[in-house]
């Protein structure tokens, strides 16, 4: 697994913020897995 630190930092400084958030991609870019690790991180 490819760890995405840049990304997965973006989502942690808005994730009390009141926006949506949009993560696009093209196909197997590891947008599904960003989102897990988001969800393991939120869970800890």
């Amino acid at each position: 697994m490819i760890n995405r630190k840049e990304y997965l930092q973006k989502l942690i400084n808005s994730k009390d913020k009141k926006l949506i958030k949009i993560v696009t991609g093209i196909r197997r870019c590891g947008k599904s897995t960003l989102f897990e690790i988001f969800q393991n991180y939120l869970s800890k």
